[in-house]
């Protein structure tokens, strides 16, 4: 008789996120770019039918078994580094059997991957997309900001993979460390590019140098991170809100127009 897992208590996700393997890695996109939708060809009636009567409920359990065992696993490694991960310590967590977790992932290194990706989903889920929804420019440059300060916050104790995980691979080339790479490059990205818009609506100088601004914004985060969660230094939330506002300061365009016309951006 099969054991029964009990009830793992984990941060709801945030987002539905189920990789198959050697799957795409998850992009930020700024919801404003169109992008055109490719339509699928009509199914047959007779096809349509045969689907219709292919059992379901298998494979929605088999998405739900695989998304405990992921939430398990981030949350693992939050607190123990991807390298604490393993089939045995996650079936031990869960109370499957190793063969029954090693059926969703296949390997280690596929399950520390499934994790990097899983983190990056709810990133993108909890302070990419809610900071779309404000307007261009600074404001939204100011809600980026805002809401991975938030998310860093909550992670002094829970950890952060984008941070562990750099200390963790940063001289283990692989694909774990790729997967690790990609994900932080997609939001340093962004950031750059809510920089860039910034600087076209005239709200940063037009000298400013985005990579330079992102640089000094990212090291906020990083020494906030360091103070908060290795030295338990506290006011550290504080030093690092009034260190952005510096750097904000430093680049700000001290007349800043409503919204820059096509013309005035292409003069």
């Amino acid at each position: 008789m099969p054991r029964k897992s009990p009830e793992i208590v984990v941060r709801p996700l945030s987002r539905s996120c189920h990789h198959s393997k050697n799957s795409t890695i998850v992009r930020f996109v700024d919801p404003s770019i169109h992008c055109p939708v490719t339509h699928t060809p009509a199914i047959s009636d007779e096809l349509a039918t045969d689907l219709s009567a292919a059992p379901v409920r298998p494979l929605m359990k088999g998405r739900q078994t695989r998304a405990t065992i992921l939430e398990a696993a981030l949350s693992l490694a939050s607190h123990m580094g991807l390298e604490g991960l393993s089939i045995g310590a996650l079936a031990e967590v869960t109370q499957m059997s190793k063969s029954g977790v090693f059926a969703h992932f296949g390997s280690r290194e596929e399950l520390q991957i499934s994790v990097v990706r899983e983190y990056h989903a709810q990133f993108s889920a909890e302070v990419f997309e809610p900071a779309m929804k404000a307007a261009r420019g600074l404001p939204r440059l100011r809600a980026l900001f805002d809401r991975w300060f938030k998310r860093v916050s909550f992670e002094i104790d829970a950890g952060c993979i984008y941070i562990s995980g750099a200390v963790e691979f940063d001289d283990r080339p692989g694909p774990v460390r790729d997967a690790l790479v990609s994900m932080v490059q997609t939001w340093q990205n962004a950031l750059e590019r809510a920089i860039r818009i910034a600087i076209d609506e005239g709200h940063l100088r037009a000298d400013t140098d985005p990579k330079q601004m992102l640089f000094e914004v990212h090291g906020l985060i990083l020494a906030l991170h360091h103070d908060a969660r290795f030295l338990r230094h506290a006011g550290a939330d504080a030093r690092a809100r009034a260190a952005f506002d510096n750097v904000l300061s430093h680049y700000l365009e001290t007349k800043v127009p409503a919204r820059r016309t096509r013309a005035t951006r292409s003069a």
